[in-house]
């Protein structure tokens, strides 16, 4: 195996098993673990993985998306926080938008279910959850093309519905979020959904985990200052959530 097979298999495993370990690559593929962080070093520049302490785990690109079902699996309790705390946003707001993505579907979970709620959503699972977990929530789902990785609806159909809209609150995920390029994803389709909720909502809070932050993907959405709140867990470290407040939203760790 030369080096750039070696390398594509690497990236390979890590957007199959969503991370990969060193040690075990470097076992697995008869190599020292010094050839693998240096293949991991040169994926990183190239913006196909982000390392860890002893391994690494793919960032998305246009050609590749995590799916709805990986999402589940890593990062649970820091998502579970981030939702509870999201959650707790709600207020006053009468309407509320819920975007796909697990952990937009965590805080719809963690939604007040002793008042009157009427959510909007793209995601055919977060739908389905509210609509059977609550007689007092009014539930709106998007029409539109749905997407295999998460079962979510994009295209026109979904950015027309939200155009006649005037949403109180919004829950936004995104596939990547920093200081230079604002909130991006991979898809052009669900961008224009995202971007179309932006416009729409009176307030928008930004919800999701420390590895979002510094990464950058394909279609920018939104930029940073559109936001109220980013709501995220405890290993952004401080000061680089102090540069984010800076430009303009609150930021909360959890």
């Amino acid at each position: 195996m030369n080096t750039e097979e070696r390398r594509h298999r690497i990236l390979s495993q890590a957007r199959r098993d969503g991370a990969v370990d060193v040690a075990k690559l470097a076992a697995d593929l008869a190599v020292a673990p010094e050839t693998i962080r240096r293949d991991l070093r040169l994926l990183e520049k190239h913006g196909l993985v982000r390392r860890t302490h002893g391994g690494a785990y793919p960032v998305e690109t246009a050609r590749f998306e995590t799916t709805l079902a990986m999402r589940t699996t890593r990062q649970v309790p820091e998502k579970r926080r981030i939702a509870a705390a999201a959650a707790e946003l709600v207020g006053d707001a009468e309407t509320v938008f819920i975007d796909e993505g697990f952990t937009p579907q965590l805080i719809a979970e963690a939604l007040p279910i002793d008042r009157s709620l009427t959510v909007v959503t793209a995601s055919l699972s977060t739908a389905a959850m509210l609509s059977a977990a609550s007689t007092s929530t009014t539930v709106l789902l998007l029409g539109g093309r749905v997407r295999g990785r998460t079962l979510a609806t994009v295209d026109h159909w979904a950015t027309r519905m939200l155009a006649g809209f005037v949403i109180d609150l919004a829950f936004v995920g995104a596939n990547g979020i920093s200081r230079e390029h604002g909130l991006t994803t991979p898809d052009p389709a669900v961008a224009d959904v995202k971007s179309q909720v932006v416009k729409v909502a009176r307030r928008r809070v930004f919800a999701g985990v420390h590895t979002k932050f510094g990464v950058s993907t394909f279609c920018r959405f939104a930029e940073v200052a559109d936001f109220d709140t980013i709501v995220t867990d405890t290993a952004l470290p401080t000061l680089e959530a102090h540069r984010y407040s800076l430009l303009g939203p609150q930021v909360l760790r959890v």
